[in-house]
């Protein structure tokens, strides 16, 4: 099994994802064992095919989870963290357009009391 493509991975079900994760698991103690009792150093290379093959399988395991959770939280009013856009701290705590555009009441009187003046200016 050395040597898993991510894209045979992406058409399996979570099911088939876990028994093949559960065999290359097992895969990679029977040549650390192997090592230990002085095999092949055909063996050591391929522990790092199967290491690599662990982490593929477990990375589109990660994916379709959160593929899933985009699923059930969207349009929800709130996203967990890890699912939420990450930009930068300053942009996160900005305020939202509604918020910059709303106005106290003490403005909006003085606005309605005291409009901008219209100055004409006479062309000569």
């Amino acid at each position: 099994m050395p040597g898993v493509k991510a894209a045979q991975l992406w058409p399996k079900t979570k099911e088939d994802l876990a028994k093949q994760l559960d065999e290359l698991k097992n895969e990679l103690v029977q040549l650390r064992v192997q090592k230990i009792a002085g095999g092949a150093s055909s063996k050591l290379t391929k522990i790092h095919d199967v290491r690599k093959s662990i982490a593929r399988t477990l990375t589109v395991i990660n994916s379709k989870q959160r593929q899933q959770l985009r699923i059930f939280y969207k349009g929800k009013k709130y996203l967990p963290l890890d699912l939420r856009v990450k930009q930068t701290r300053a942009i996160r705590r900005r305020l939202t357009g509604h918020e910059k555009s709303r106005i106290t009441e003490k403005q909006r009187k003085k606005n309605t009391h005291f409009p901008q003046r219209k100055f004409a200016i006479k062309v000569r």
